[in-house]
């Protein structure tokens, strides 16, 4: 049997390789491993846990928070929100951990366990070796009040993260039209919103999800409807975001496509000529 874990985490196709039996074991397995390590010393564990709209989400995300608690650890369900959101949150929430389901671009019927350890960083190999090593060990359970809590975030993480997203760009967006392909995936909401709240005009398109259209002949592997809306409403670019929108790509106001290693490159030019207006060097 070849390593649990891959390059982003356990993935697989939903309810027949990542099971809520698995999803259970595996979050009683990292409260076992980080508590080992120290990593909860001296205070009450806490943990994060978010996910795509997925169908398989609800109760794959149920059962983590079931084996995170059960271990003693408290969690916060903060629902659906982008990946890059749950990183953000772990850390900016102090919590000892986070851990996101999702299977990112790929389709519907696949889901993805993600575990993030305290700030927001991926865990390191020798760690995820060692929860799949305790997967099922014997263990002495807490009972009474050591059980953990399980709260459920009304919104909150979520305007958190909008707000950390807008604060995070210079100036303002005004005067752009920016058309928005979300995938029907987990930045349907908060993707237009922060766009918005930075004072973009924004036009969007397949930001409905209904747990089984994520990616669907839609976003960043999908980009033909992105392309026709963006020169139809003539928006000065367009950005199409994948199911947890931990990637997108983009295309310019005639609709031709603007891929990774394109959006890096202007990035990286525009912060050469900021530090060259700034007189100071990109390191």
């Amino acid at each position: 049997m070849g390593r649990l874990f891959g390059t982003d985490g356990v993935r697989g196709l939903a309810n027949k390789d990542v099971t809520a039996e698995l999803a259970l074991d595996l979050g009683v397995a990292a409260a076992h491993v980080l508590g080992t390590a120290g990593e909860f010393e001296g205070h009450r564990p806490r943990a994060v846990v978010g996910r795509d709209p997925r169908a398989s989400g609800e109760f794959l995300s149920a059962a983590v928070a079931a084996g995170l608690s059960s271990a003693g650890v408290d969690v916060l369900d903060v629902g659906v929100l982008p990946t890059p959101a749950l990183a953000f949150l772990t850390d900016a929430l102090g919590a000892d951990l986070g851990c996101m389901l999702s299977a990112s671009h790929n389709p519907m019927p696949d889901n993805g366990i993600k575990f993030f350890t305290r700030g927001g960083l991926k865990l390191e190999d020798s760690v995820e070796d060692a929860i799949e090593q305790r997967l099922e060990e014997p263990w002495d359970r807490p009972t009474g009040a050591d059980v953990g809590r399980i709260h459920r975030d009304t919104g909150q993480a979520g305007s958190l993260y909008v707000e950390h997203l807008t604060k995070s760009i210079d100036g303002s967006l005004e005067g752009l039209r920016i058309a928005v392909d979300c995938a029907n995936g987990a930045a349907s909401e908060v993707g237009p919103e922060a766009l918005r709240a930075a004072g973009a005009d924004v036009v969007v398109i397949n930001a409905s999800p209904d747990g089984r259209n994520i990616n669907e002949k839609c976003g960043s592997t999908h980009p033909e409807q992105l392309q026709a809306v963006t020169v139809a409403s003539e928006a000065d670019f367009g950005v199409a975001f994948d199911g947890d929108a931990d990637r997108c790509l983009a295309v310019d106001h005639t609709g031709a496509l603007v891929d990774g290693d394109k959006i890096m490159g202007i990035l990286a030019l525009a912060r050469a000529a900021e530090d060259a207006s700034r007189g100071t060097r990109s390191s």
